[in-house]
Order: structure tokens, then C-alpha cells, then sequence
């Protein structure tokens, strides 16, 4: 059951819009550029906008109406993670859906060239404040999308992402679903991140840092009080937010619980976790990523110990009762020794905590990063650092299992992303298999794209313009080793 959903009803002379989310419902309405898209392509009119997801009619009907996606004019559809492509790629085959096809999200942001073959055009950035969206609904064939800023068709030799310059901006109405953040509204904070980890892409793809004023935020919450008792608050790192303690303070008297999406260990005090534990926050989660200061300096974390130690002490005083640690493995230099410190650092944490669950995942080397020259697994060697990355996976299963929930993600699978992520427009080929197969990918001459890349080649991803200085990502590279 939702609450507050928009009703609009077709009519003839309306054209009919998709808003495809290739993955769950609980992940496709916790998001909230799609609420955005929906909201304002329904207020046009000239056109309807009815969503899909793959857990709903098998992606292949609208949740509105139930109607086939074959019988839309234009599918746009979201892109949030690489895995998704198999899924985007199938409702598009199954679906005999001929119409536009466009994807957006931040996959298409990274590197779309992957998917070219099956989409007439990518957005590029964020679309609030822009008119992409009126464009593409007013135009009537793929041609038409040709050269318009903030649009690859493949056509186009650069593209620059378009983006809002202020979040002076929010949803009228929210859709409230039952979500992967539970059933409550989405306070979306601000978008980038100031950090300067090297692995991570949402510096170069979201910058500038923008942050919502807490006005606007606190002046939505009331006008959604009684739908729902608890909002999730949004941000590659909420304890970064400058009006942080107001926010939260606010929304506690307003009677909301209060849960933040994430949180550095080390914008933790114990005024703020005070606040989320009277908010009614169960659960913390910190990303160490690597178990030695060593390692978290190379990946230019900025994470001391100490840091986490005390976020972890502070959790635990409040009342917190359990606590999620991420990590990654496959990283630059890594020594068995640094196995040893994480699984020293986890046992430091279960000291405080009855449960504590532990997330290893290997490290892709993403696009628009420091990090994208590297090979995956960390060896040059792709099949010697496959067979030894799953040492180290079963020396840290063999080794955590006994006291933690641990959950260490697949490194076939891993290097599937990897490929999708850095791969060229080849990759359209593995996709077309539907089937995210390692030796298929062999055979499809795609290993290339898990090893190391010199720095003086060309990139699928260069004609895309995100305003850093590649210059600036191969000093930080180089500082690596």
C-alpha cells in the first residue's frame, strides 16, 4: 500500500511516459530523482508518466494501470546500478517496447558507452532545473535529441553534465512506500561529497557539494506529518550536513524517528548520536573499507582508528544495539597482514556490540576515479589476483564466520562490474547474453578491461565532461604506489 500517490488518467492526445526502474520496488522508491521525474513529468500536460519495476508485473506492466510498456511512446530508464543492464536490457526484449528508448541515473553519468546499443540516447547529470525532460517529451523521433545539452546519443563527441547549481528546490508530495529505508519520507540533504577517497566516484560526478537549506526540508516533513512517523535523511554522508544537529532536532519534535542513510565515523559525537538513538535509530553502520591505517591511507579514507573506535563506543553507550561494518578487499599493496588488522578491528567492535555484521565486497576500480587505472583484484596479473583474492576471501570467512554475520560478495560477479564499469561499447555484447558469465566474457575478449590501464590511453569515458581535471585524478593515482 502506498500513501499519496498521484492519480492521473490517460486520456487521448497524452503522451504515455515510462519511468522504468530495472531493479525492486524498495530500492526504485527510496530514490528521489525518480519521485522528481514522476512528479514533474505528471504535471505536464501533454503527457502521462506511469512507473515499472522488475518485481511488479515482471517489469513489463505499469503499477498504475497495469498497462503493457509496448503501449508507451518513450521509456526512460533509470540506471543505479551496473547489474541492472541485464534486467533493462530483458524488459526492453520481452516487452517488445519500440518506442524512445533513454536511460539516465549514474550509471549512464559513469560510462553509458555499454548500453549503447540498446538506448537512443543518455541523460547525463541531474535533471531538476534543466529542460531535458520537456525536450524529450516533445520530441518525436531520436534525432531530435541530437546535440541538446546534457544528452549523448552516441552522436556527440562531448558532453557536459548538466546539473541544478542550488538545491533551493524539494518534491511537492512525497510517495510513501514500504521501502529499503522501511515506510517513511526521504529527506534528500544535499548531494556530493568533499572527501577525497580515491575509490569513490561520487566526488567527480556530483560536485559541487550542494546542500538544502533546513527550511525547506523541515517545511516538507510538516506538511507529511501523520502519513508516516519516521524519515530517512539522504547524503553520501549525512554527519557532513552543516545544519545537521537542527535538522534532526527539529524533525524529533515535529515526532518523527530520525535515521540517517549514512554516517562517517568521524562526524560522530555524542550530541548527535544522542539525538538519532532518541530519534529511535537501532542500528550504525560504519565503512572502515580497509583494517589498517596503512590501507586507509593509500585508499585516502582519512579514517583513523581512533576514529572509528570511538564512533563505535559512542553508538554503543547511546543504546545502539547492533552495527554494520563494510569493507573491501582486492585493494592496492594489501598484505595478508592487513586481513589480520581488520579482523582485529571487527573483534575490537564486538566487544561493544551483541551483533555485529561485516560486509566485504571486492574493490571495483570505477570510472571518473584515482582509482580507474587499476587492475581489478590489485595484481597485474588477472588470474593469479583471482586466485588470490579467493584466498583471502576464505581466509577471512574462515576467520570472522565464528563470531559475525558475515556477507563477502562474489569476485566473478565483482569483475562483471568491473567490465560493465570500464568496458567500451563491446560490452553491448555480453549484455545482449543475458547472462553474467565470466567465461562468457573470456570468450567475448572483455578480460581486457580487468587489468591495469596506462594512464596515456583514451578512456570510453573521456567525451564526458564533469568538470575535474583528469590531470588531478593521475597525481592522486600516482600517489598510490
Amino acid at each position: 500500500m502506498e500513501f499519496n500517490p498521484y492519480v492521473k488518467k490517460w486520456r487521448k492526445g497524452l503522451k504515455r511516459i515510462a519511468l522504468v526502474y530495472p531493479n525492486r520496488y524498495i530500492g526504485g522508491i527510496a530514490n528521489v530523482g525518480l519521485q522528481f521525474i514522476y512528479a514533474y513529468l505528471n504535471s505536464l500536460e501533454n503527457c502521462i508518466c506511469e512507473r515499472f519495476y522488475s518485481d511488479v508485473f515482471e517489469g513489463l506492466r505499469s503499477m498504475e494501470s497495469g498497462t503493457h510498456l509496448r503501449e508507451f511512446d518513450v521509456a526512460l530508464f533509470s540506471l543505479q546500478y551496473e547489474e541492472d543492464y541485464f534486467k533493462a536490457v530483458e524488459i526492453l526484449e520481452r516487452s517488445g517496447f519500440k518506442g524512445m528508448k533513454i536511460a539516465g541515473g549514474p550509471c549512464a553519468m559513469i560510462n553509458p558507452r555499454p548500453l549503447k546499443d540498446f538506448f537512443d540516447a543518455f541523460i547525463i547529470g541531474e535533471v531538476e532545473k534543466s529542460n531535458v525532460l520537456d525536450l524529450i517529451v516533445e520530441s518525436r523521433s531520436k534525432e531530435e535529441l541530437k546535440d541538446l545539452k546534457g544528452i549523448w546519443t552516441g552522436h556527440e563527441e562531448r558532453v557536459k553534465r548538466i546539473k541544478p547549481k542550488k538545491l533551493d528546490f524539494y518534491l511537492g508530495k512525497q510517495i510513501i512506500g514500504e521501502s529499503a529505508f522501511g515506510k517513511c519520507i526521504l529527506l534528500e540533504v544535499g548531494r556530493g561529497c568533499f572527501r577525497r577517497c580515491r575509490f569513490c566516484v561520487v566526488r567527480q560526478i556530483y560536485s559541487p557539494v550542494r546542500w538544502r537549506d533546513p527550511d525547506i526540508l523541515l517545511d516538507f516533513a510538516e506538511s507529511h506529518k501523520g502519513l508516516v512517523d519516521k524519515c530517512s535523511l539522504i547524503a553520501p554522508s549525512v554527519g557532513d550536513y552543516p545544519d545537521i544537529k537542527k535538522l534532526t532536532s527539529n524533525l524529533i519534535e515535529m515526532g518523527y524517528m530520525v535515521s540517517p542513510s549514512s554516517i562517517r565515523a568521524d562526524t560522530v559525537d555524542e550530541e548527535l548520536m544522542e539525538m538519532f538513538a532518541v530519534g529511535g535509530l537501532k542500528s550504525f553502520t560504519i565503512a572502515p573499507e580497509a583494517g589498517s591505517q596503512r590501507l586507509r591511507d593509500i585508499l585516502g579514507k582519512d579514517l583513523s582508528e581512533e576514529d572509528i573506535m570511538n564512533a563505535a563506543s559512542i553508538a554503543s553507550e547511546k543504546g545502539i544495539k547492533s552495527i554494520k561494518l563494510y569493507f573491501m578487499i582486492g585493494l592496492p599493496k594489501e598484505t595478508k597482514e592487513d586481513l589480520k588488522e581488520l579482523i582485529e578491528l571487527a573483534k575490537k567492535i564486538k566487544r561493544l556490540f551483541r551483533d555485529v555484521s561485516i560486509s566485504i565486497n571486492p574493490l571495483v576500480p570505477k570510472p571518473h576515479t584515482p582509482f580507474q587505472w587499476l587492475p581489478y583484484t590489485g595484481f597485474r596479473d588477472f588470474l593469479a589476483g583471482m586466485k588470490e583474492l579467493k584466498r583471502r576471501i576464505d581466509f577471512l570467512k574462515k576467520e570472522l564466520s565464528r563470531e559475525f554475520d558475515v556477507s563477502v560478495s562474489s569476485p566473478d560477479k565483482f569483475a562483471i562490474q568491473t567490465i560493465l564499469s570500464r568496458g567500451g561499447e563491446e560490452v553491448c555484447n555480453l549484455i545482449r547474453t543475458r547472462k553474467q558469465s565470466l567465461r562468457i566474457a573470456k570468450d567475448l575478449g572483455l578480460l581486457k578491461y580487468l587489468g591495469e590501464i596506462p594512464v596515456e590511453d583514451k578512456l570510453p569515458w573521456d567525451f564526458i565532461d564533469h568538470g575535474y581535471s583528469k590531470s588531478r585524478l593521475i597525481r592522486e593515482y600516482e600517489k598510490t604506489f
